[in-house]
């Protein structure tokens, strides 16, 4: 199961050497960090500021 998971981040990486779609790297990034900052706020005293930025 967690092998699977591993295995779409290796996919992706040989998507964007091969295709030469650098410029996905740094949104997948943004994204993955918005995502960490949501769940790890969540229940602290910054989630209301978090949440007005949507």
């Amino acid at each position: 199961m967690a092998r699977s998971k591993f295995a779409i981040v290796g996919e992706l990486w040989q998507f964007m050497r091969v295709r030469k779609k650098w410029w996905l790297g740094p949104i997948v990034f943004m994204l993955l960090l918005l995502g960490f900052l949501l769940v790890f706020t969540q229940g602290s005293a910054l989630a209301p500021f978090i949440y007005t930025l949507f």
